[in-house]
């Protein structure tokens, strides 16, 4: 397979992109991440973005990321925000997990916030859905729809036993 070459192929593959954890606060627009290639106090960074960086992009499609390489005298992480406001973290000699969790405690969503939005989009609020948590429990509750079986007979045309398989000759 060809997207299973090159420095660590597991990066490219849909399970380790949907195991991201860093999903960004509704706020942010721009992410950039600059750092200096083989300059050991830029090392962490570039780990941080070498294993991370897929994963952001995957779990935030509607903000911008950006790597500038050999172009910073120090290494850092700088977020642009709606309000026009910007925010700079040092990450001068420190390593990728360090980075990891400050930034996601710093510009990702808490877990409670991203289980109540999962919670929120799981919820079935179309009023054409039926059945056990919705709105209608039997689709007979539905205006418009045919009173339920389980009260009242259909007449036979609707029955199938009746349409397709002939018994609605009368014996003789």
């Amino acid at each position: 397979m060809p997207f299973m070459k090159g420095a660590a192929p597991i990066r490219r593959t849909l399970n380790y992109l949907e195991k991201g954890k860093l999903v960004l606060k509704d706020s942010v627009k721009i992410v950039s991440f600059n750092y200096n290639t083989n300059h050991p106090p830029s090392e962490g960074a570039e780990n941080f973005v070498f294993w991370h960086f897929a994963q952001m992009q995957y779990k935030n499609p509607s903000v911008q990321m950006l790597v500038f390489n050999d172009m910073t005298p120090s290494p850092f992480v700088q977020v642009f925000f709606n309000s026009g406001t910007k925010l700079v973290l040092d990450v001068d000699s420190q390593d990728k997990d360090r980075i990891f969790k400050e930034v996601r405690r710093i510009f990702c969503k808490s877990d409670e916030t991203l289980a109540a939005e999962a919670l929120a989009k799981e919820k079935k609020t179309n009023p054409a859905s039926f059945g056990y948590m919705c709105t209608h429990e039997c689709i007979c509750e539905i205006p418009g729809q045919i009173p339920c079986t389980k009260w009242c007979t259909p007449p036979k045309e609707q029955r199938g036993k009746f349409k397709f398989l002939g018994k609605d000759v009368e014996p003789e």
